[in-house]
Formats: C-alpha cells, structure tokens, sequence
C-alpha cells in the first residue's frame, strides 16, 4: 500500500521532491509503461493544486496519442504540428502557457483550460511522451513547476 501525502501549502520545491520521490517508488522495477503512466498522472493529480487534467500523450507512428490521465475526456490524437503538445514534441522542449488561448495553434479539448505546461519526455534523445498538465487558472505555471516535470521527465525516461 502507498500512502503519498503532502501540505497542500508546501513549498514547491519540497512537493516536486516528494513528487520525484513517490514517482521512484511507485515506478520503480515495473516494466509495464501504461502501468506507469498511469500512477503517476494519479501522483500529479493528488500533488498538485489547480489542475484540471494531468497525464501523457504517447508518441505513436508520428503522433501523439492519448495516454493514461485524470481529469475530463481529451482529445485523442494530436499532430505534432498543433497546440501545446505538438509544440512540445516536435521541439523536444517544455512549453509553458501562461495562457493558452494566445498560444498560436491551440486545442481547446477543454474549454475550461487557461493555463498549460507541457514537458518532453525523451529516451536516447528522442521523445516518447509528453507529460500534459492544463489548469483553469491563467498564469498557474511557472519556471519552478518546468524543473519539477522536466525532473520527472528524466526519472521515468526508462520506464515508460
């Protein structure tokens, strides 16, 4: 049984290092990657506040394509060419947007998105997956939230 708790007020800094901390433990020696993925957009959903979705998109054949998550039903595919995740993807950077309707080529799977952080997740390089956090509170992510996923990122590199 695992039991991850932590101050809703904490310092982020201290969550991100629970957050790495809980995502070792809980992915840790398994090999099933959707298993993975799913526990951790669990663990993203429960550490951090004002999300309204938290999950992966996976790279398939060129695209990508919706993986495990919390929140309400996404959109499915997603070219690398549109919104943030396409921009993520294709530019194997993170994409931080304080507010996604200025962001050129936004999906609006939820109309209730305001603010939107997207990590690359890459393997030998290359991208496998994206992590996707959106929150209904513009300007919700910032610089210290980009360290804390890319962190993540880099953890489960191997295991999804």
């Amino acid at each position: 049984m695992y039991a991850f708790n932590i101050a809703a007020d904490a310092p982020k800094a201290e969550l991100y290092a629970e957050l790495l901390n809980s995502a070792d433990a809980l992915t840790a020696g398994e090999l099933d990657g959707i298993a993975n993925m799913a526990n951790i957009a669990a663990l993203l959903w429960q550490f951090l506040p004002d999300l309204n979705w938290a999950g992966f998109y996976r790279m398939v054949d060129g695209e990508l394509v919706l993986g495990p998550f919390q929140g309400k039903a996404a959109c499915i595919r997603i070219p690398l060419d549109k919104g943030v995740c396409g921009a993520a993807a294709r530019t194997g950077a993170t994409q931080l947007a304080e507010d996604v309707h200025a962001f050129p080529g936004h999906i609006a799977c939820d109309a209730d998105s305001r603010s939107e952080l997207v990590v690359p997740v890459k393997r030998d390089g290359v991208v496998v997956a994206v992590i996707d956090l959106d929150s209904p509170v513009p300007a919700r992510f910032d610089a210290e939230d980009a360290d804390g996923l890319e962190m993540l990122a880099k953890l489960l590199s191997t295991r999804i």
